[in-house]
């Protein structure tokens, strides 16, 4: 395993420096943990009581049942949703936070953020049902940031995002009694239904996941997309650098990591300060480099175009180089031990969420109120920190390579369809003659036990080579910058003649970045916006598209996969699968969600394996809707036209 831990060339001369300089890493630990509980891994463990913990013996030689009598399926059912749960927690909690801020500046208690994206607005508040005529910003932006805010609570009736969706998605939800009625509420009853002797049957469980799954996909993680594009632009298409060389070796770095921009957007506007900028020279520096890291590193290079430093598992790695000054880290995603790797350099650790404390590091917690004079606080301790880089423990290296990021729905839109007849029409058209085999969401985390970006790069090329565009977010998407998948020259080098043509025509890569993990929203709404424009079926179901995430490792991916699951897109899920020990609950999810949803989950750790499950489940759309066979191009002369 030690010489196969990633495909990118940065890893391997890291990983030999860490161990020069006493540094343990992710894969180091993850060596000492093996060979993991296979109980565990199979999803039949469970340790909801202190009767417990209890296992059951997959192979039937040992017990057949917890000591309350919970068979393999309810215990594992019970632990899938209750990862959906904690998904669904993490995501929306993040769009909870930014409706927060999105108050704050419609109650003027903060002056640093504003409205940066009026438009956006206007379409949030129409979307919430709110009238706009003869009212001015600040009044729609209160009752937009209430509105949004109230759907954590909800106890009743659905959340307002669900009509985004198609009318016949919708009315399949409502059918099947799992519209969300608040995102809190979803998240509170699982937890209630999966408490000892409460709900034990395997498809009722289900049920409750795919309804908190859907309150974080059109609920918490959209109202965070949106709202983050109202207050700081949303995305256009703009050119941006990964990997590791984006450190620079004579100037202050300040990597930040995790989820949430609030504080990082202040930090780039603060890295400008001609202050900061004096002290930084004073200190023997040419200037301030702002590197970003995972989501919150997707959000400044989305809007920003700052460099991306690497996905997951870059980040010790990141401060292995001993180039950094400060990490500034605020939620998910955060290796604990990144204190322990700072240790061994001069970097600091800086967190700054209220709830997300790590032992051994700086604190300063975050207000929006007076964010951006914390981001020059934290960008002066970093400054001060540079002197104290030992040049012998430095080690950048070289791999650095350009990419086009930014791919939001509306600019997809604009792309395909210009500044005055916006659309996806393009996109369908080709769709239904067959340039563009269909559609693949490709997202989601590296994972130790896989070779590092191997399996998104390998599923990524297979899927372009056969004509299927592909939409990406998370580390997912910087897996495939760092590979030179996001630029326009690799649909010529990698993608299908179809796909290439069409890539080639418009100008845009055979591979989209859409953003960070909350920004699968967009992905949704693309979905809902394709169905809408007709021709391709009336639901998402209908759609030739699929999903995957193929090095996933964090509860938040679950509850992503199951809100595409329950939003009609056929989702395949490499590493592991949480459920495979209990035969019938891994059934429903694999075989009969599709009567429940429209679409169903599948398990294939083999990249190559599973883009043609997801190729051979696009044809089977494809035929459905008639449109498998190539059709003869038809010029059309003026009485045809007229006809027409």
């Amino acid at each position: 395993m030690k010489n196969n831990r990633s495909i990118d060339q940065t890893i391997a001369p890291l990983l030999k420096k860490a161990r020069e300089d006493g540094v343990e890493t992710v894969w180091d630990r993850l060596e000492k943990q093996l060979p993991q509980c296979g109980f565990g891994q199979l999803g039949i463990c469970c340790r909801n009581c202190a009767m417990g913990p209890c296992r059951i013996d997959p192979f039937g030689e040992g017990a057949d049942k917890g000591v309350c009598g919970a068979t393999a399926d309810t215990i594992a059912a019970r632990n899938f949703i209750r990862m959906i749960a904690a998904g669904a927690a993490a995501h929306s909690d993040h769009g909870r936070g930014v409706a927060e801020t999105l108050l704050a500046v419609a109650n003027g208690k903060t002056s640093d953020y504003k409205v940066k994206d009026e438009q956006k607005l206007i379409a949030v508040a129409l979307d919430f049902g709110i009238k706009v005529e003869g009212k001015g910003t600040n009044e729609i932006l209160k009752e937009v940031a209430h509105l949004a805010l109230a759907e954590f609570g909800n106890q009743e009736g659905e959340i307002h995002y669900l009509k985004k969706a198609p009318l016949k998605r919708q009315e399949l939800w409502r059918k099947k009694g799992i519209a969300p009625r608040g995102i809190d509420r979803e998240i509170v009853e699982i937890m209630h239904r999966t408490h000892m002797g409460v709900d034990h049957d395997p498809e009722h469980l289900l049920l409750q996941g795919m309804r908190a799954s859907l309150g974080d996909g059109w609920g918490g993680s959209m109202l965070a997309t949106d709202i983050q594009d109202i207050l700081f632009g949303t995305p256009e298409p703009i050119l941006g650098t990964a990997n590791l060389g984006t450190l620079l070796e004579d100037e202050v770095n300040i990597l930040v990591h995790g989820h949430e921009p609030l504080l990082s957007e202040m930090i780039v506007t603060a890295a400008s300060d001609k202050e900061l900028l004096a002290l930084a020279k004073s200190k023997g520096a040419k200037g301030i480099n702002i590197v970003g890291m995972c989501c919150t590193g997707q959000e400044m290079l989305m809007r920003h175009g700052i460099p991306i430093a690497g996905n997951f598992l870059q980040q010790e790695l990141a401060v292995v180089t001993g180039a950094i000054e400060a990490v500034v880290v605020d939620i998910q995603c955060i290796m604990p031990a990144l204190s322990n790797v700072a240790q061994c350099y001069h970097t600091k650790i800086i967190s700054t969420s209220p709830i997300a404390k790590f032992p051994g590091t700086t604190y300063i917690e975050f207000h929006e109120k007076n964010a951006l004079q914390m981001a020059k606080q934290i960008i002066k301790i970093a400054v001060e920190n540079f002197p104290n880089r030992p040049a012998k423990k430095v080690n950048i290296p070289k791999e650095k390579i350009e990419h086009i990021s930014g791919f939001s729905y509306e600019t997809i839109n604009y792309l395909l369809g210009g500044l005055f007849r916006a659309s996806v029409r393009p996109l369908n058209d080709n769709i239904i003659n067959g340039r563009i085999r269909g559609i693949a969401g490709v997202v989601g985390c590296n994972n130790p036990k896989v070779k590092h970006d191997w399996a998104h790069i390998e599923m990524v090329k297979e899927l372009i080579k056969n004509d299927v565009i592909v939409l990406q977010t998370g580390c997912s998407a910087i897996a495939c910058a760092k590979a030179g998948l996001l630029v326009p020259e690799a649909a010529k080098k990698y993608a299908g003649a179809g796909l290439a043509e069409v890539c080639e025509t418009v100008g845009i890569p055979p591979v989209l970045n859409l953003g960070s993990c909350v920004d699968n929203s967009r992905i949704l709404i693309a979905a809902s916006a394709v169905v809408k424009e007709g021709g391709l079926g009336d639901d998402i179901s209908d759609l030739p598209a699929a999903g995957a995430a193929p090095e996933w490792m964090s509860e938040k991916a679950i509850s992503i996969g199951q809100y595409f699951v329950a939003s009609g897109v056929f989702t395949v899920f490499g590493v592991t699968f949480p459920t495979l020990g209990a035969k019938e609950t891994s059934e429903i999810l694999f075989k009969k969600m599709e009567n429940i949803s429209g679409a169903n989950w599948a398990y294939e750790p083999d990249p190559i394996k599973a883009a043609k499950l997801m190729i051979t489940h696009i044809d089977k759309k494809r035929k459905a809707l008639g449109i498998d066979k190539a059709r003869e191009r038809v010029l059309f002369d003026m009485s045809k036209r007229r006809e027409l």
